[in-house]
C-alpha cells in the first residue's frame, strides 16, 4: 500500500498550501506531486479565482456570507466540535476567521472573514457548554507548559508507531511522521507491522513529495533502534546515514523526549481510530488520508499560536537522490570493507563495528590518542577502535 492515498481533491488542497509559501519552488513542487508545471500554475489559478470550489473537478459550492445570524454560527460551532472533539473554543474561533465550512473539514488557507462576524472565545466556550460539549475533567486537566521547537522547518522531524489497534480482519500499526518546527504531519501509515522493510519504503515515499530532513528524531525500539544497545546501528540509520539523515534517539523511558509525535498519537487516537471500527488496512488509511488533510490545512493549533501547520511548513531544499549515490572518500583515506559479522581488519587486528554496515565502506583517521582511531561513514563518526581492545 502506498503512503499517500489522497483523494485528488487533497493533493491539490495540499499543493496549493505548500505551493503559496513566498519561499516556495512552484517547479520544484510539480515535480514531488507528479504533475506538470502547467496544471500546477491551473490549480494556482483557480484557488486564487474561485477558492477551495476551484479545486473540485469544476465543481461549484456557493461561499456563506460573513453576516451569518446568531443560531447559524451556533450550528457551525457544534458541527465542528462534534467532528473535531479535541478542538477547544480558541481553535473554533481561529478556523472561523479563516472562513470554516460545515463540519469542521472545509475553509483554506487564506479565505479570513470578518472578524465582527465570529463569536469571541468566550461565547464559543458558553455554546459548547449549551450543547454538553465540554468534559470538565479534562478541562481540569490542561495546564500550561513549555515548549520548545526547531527554528526551521525539515530541521528535525519526528517519527514513531503508536503501538497495534485491532480492526475488523488483523491489526494497524499506525506510522506517523511530523516536522518538528510546523507541526505538519508529513504522513500517518496504516502498517500492518513494525518492520524496516515496511518504514524504508514509506520513508522513501515521503521524501520524494517532501526531501530530506537534516534529522529524524525516534525512540530506541525496533526498527530503528535497538533495545538495550542505544550505540547500535541499525539497518535504518545506515540507510539514512547515506543520505546525510542523522537518526537520533530520545532517551530511554522518557517518551516526553518525542513529545510532538507522542502528542499526535493522542490526538489521532481519539479523532480518528476510537471513534470508528475500520474493518481493513485500506479503510483505516482513508480515514488517517483524511484527517491529515484537515490537521494539516484546517485546524488552528495552540503551539502554532492558531496557525495552521500549512501556514508554517516549507519543503525541504534536498531532494531525495535517485539513483542512490555511492559513498566517496578522500583520496588517501584509509578505507575498510565491513565483513559480514560486522567487523573490519587494521593494523594485523580484527575489530567490530557494527553488523548493519556489512559490505559497506568506511574510512579510518587517527585520533589524539596514541593506538586509537575514528571509524566514520561518508561523513558521520560512527564509533573508535581502540588496538588494545581488537578481537584476534
Amino acid at each position: 500500500m502506498p503512503w499517500q492515498e489522497q483523494t485528488v481533491e487533497e493533493q491539490r488542497t495540499e499543493f496549493i498550501a505548500l505551493a503559496r509559501r513566498d519561499d516556495a519552488n512552484i517547479r520544484e513542487l510539480c515535480r514531488r506531486f507528479g504533475i506538470s508545471p502547467k496544471t500546477g500554475y491551473k490549480w494556482l489559478g483557480r484557488a486564487a479565482t474561485e477558492g477551495e470550489a476551484g479545486l473540485r473537478d469544476r465543481s461549484r459550492r456557493p461561499h456563506h456570507s460573513p453576516n451569518q445570524t446568531d443560531p447559524a454560527v451556533e450550528a457551525r460551532v457544534v458541527a465542528a466540535r462534534t467532528a473535531h472533539p479535541t478542538w477547544g473554543a480558541r481553535k473554533l474561533r481561529a478556523w472561523l476567521l479563516r472562513g470554516g465550512d460545515g463540519d469542521g473539514d472545509g475553509g483554506s488557507i487564506g479565505d479570513s472573514v470578518d472578524a465582527s462576524s465570529v463569536p469571541s472565545t468566550s461565547t464559543i466556550t458558553a455554546i459548547l457548554g449549551r450543547h454538553g460539549l465540554i468534559d470538565p475533567q479534562e478541562s481540569a486537566r490542561r495546564q500550561p507548559f513549555t515548549r520548545f521547537e526547531h527554528p526551521h522547518p525539515n530541521d528535525l522531524w519526528q517519527m514513531d508507531f503508536m503501538g497495534h489497534l485491532a480492526l475488523g480482519t488483523g491489526r494497524v500499526h499506525p506510522l506517523c511522521v511530523i516536522d518538528d518546527h510546523s507541526r505538519y504531519v508529513l504522513g500517518v501509515r496504516a502498517c500492518a507491522e513494525e518492520r524496516t522493510e515496511t518504514v524504508q519504503p514509506a520513508l522513501m515515499a515521503v521524501f520524494r513529495r517532501y526531501g530530506l530532513p537534516w534529522a529524524i528524531l525516534t525512540d530506541n525500539g525496533p526498527p530503528w533502534g535497538v533495545p538495550g544497545h542505544p550505540d547500535a546501528l541499525t539497518r535504518l540509520e545506515v540507510w539514512l546515514l547515506r543520505l546525510d539523515v542523522a537518526l537520533w534517539h530520545g532517551r530511554p523511558a522518557h517518551p516526553q523526549t518525542q513529545g510532538k509525535v507522542e502528542r499526535l498519537h493522542r490526538t489521532i487516537a481519539r479523532d480518528v481510530l476510537r471513534p470508528y471500527q475500520y474493518p481493513d488496512l485500506a479503510t483505516c488509511q482513508a480515514g488517517l488520508d483524511a484527517w491529515r488533510t484537515t490537521d494539516n490545512q484546517h485546524r488552528p493549533h495552540e503551539a502554532l499560536d492558531l496557525a495552521v501547520p500549512a501556514e508554517r511548513y516549507t519543503v525541504s531544499v534536498r531532494p531525495f537522490p535517485e539513483p542512490l549515490p555511492p559513498i566517496e572518500y578522500d583520496e588517501g583515506t584509509i578505507v575498510r570493507r565491513v565483513a559480514a559479522k560486522g567487523d573490519i581488519r587494521y593494523r594485523s587486528g580484527r575489530y567490530f563495528i557494527a553488523e548493519a554496515l556489512a559490505g559497506e565502506w568506511v574510512a579510518i583517521s587517527p585520533t589524539p590518542k596514541e593506538g586509537c582511531w575514528q571509524v566514520s561513514y561518508g561523513c558521520h563518526r560512527i564509533t573508535t577502535i581502540d588496538e588494545r581492545q581488537r578481537a584476534e
